[in-house]
């Protein structure tokens, strides 16, 4: 019993030195987060955020940088890729078959930097290399005003919610719509196994009816019946012998 008792004492210490260890870890970690995150907010309020209202056809986020970046630090790009749907009334028009991006945004390192790009590139010619695909373009670039880089994440999570519920509403009319035309296609083979049958049954009776022959109706008209010779009749008056001689004797002489 006592060996047990010294060991408790020991595993005590250790266990709480360990702890003691374990929370000075904790902060000199968190001193360093929390160091971290006061230079990124520091850096984020020295940053400015400039918007592209429209991207040139053929170009991308690298060209964007490296076009940009002679004007000053570049931390950030998002271009926006334009709807599927009018990619592909694009291609099957004969259009760019590349992909293509409706707008954009971009994040300078300097806030002055930002408002002097957007000053002096909006509305101007892109330029640059004359083989350049969007050599004639003309910039659409504004300067966004107390806008972070945050704000734009929330913007594109609020605006990913939303597509996400049109998408489910969407996907829930074409199952209504499906369940209705299924309701209908079996509706019309009920109807059409019934009327199947009916034609079936009626064909069969016909072929019945022809086979047996129908019995010879033999149609008796009622007759007078024959008057037997002196029967009821009135016999006619005849004239008497001296009377005939009488006149062809005369008619003689």
């Amino acid at each position: 019993m006592a060996a047990e008792g010294d060991e408790e004492p020991e595993r005590e210490d250790q266990d709480s030195f360990g702890d003691n260890a374990v929370k000075k870890g904790e902060g000199s970690k968190g001193r360093r987060k929390r160091k971290i995150s006061r230079e990124d907010e520091d850096a984020n309020e020295k940053r400015g955020v400039c918007y592209l209202s429209r991207v040139p056809p053929r170009m991308d986020p690298s060209h964007v940088r490296q076009i940009l970046s002679q004007y000053g630090e570049v931390q950030r790009i998002y271009l926006v890729p334009e709807d599927p749907t009018a990619q592909v009334q694009r291609k099957q028009s004969g259009g760019f078959r590349g992909k293509k991006f409706s707008e954009g945004w971009v994040e300078f390192a300097k806030k002055n930097v930002a408002k002097k790009v957007a000053r002096m590139l909006n509305g101007e010619q892109i330029g640059g290399k004359k083989r350049s695909a969007f050599y004639y373009d003309i910039w659409n670039i504004r300067y966004l005003s107390e806008f972070k880089w945050d704000d734009l994440i929330g913007e594109l999570a609020g605006k990913k919610r939303e597509h996400e519920e049109k998408l489910k509403l969407e996907i829930s009319a074409a199952k209504r719509e499906r369940d209705f035309y299924m309701s209908k296609v079996e509706q019309s083979r009920a109807l059409k196994f019934i009327r199947e049958r009916r034609e079936k049954k009626q064909k069969f009776q016909g072929q019945d009816s022809e086979g047996v022959q129908e019995p010879k109706v033999i149609r008796q008209h009622p007759q007078n019946r024959p008057v037997a010779d002196g029967g009821g009749l009135q016999s006619k008056p005849r004239l008497s012998k001296d009377l005939l001689a009488g006149v062809f004797g005369r008619s003689s002489s």
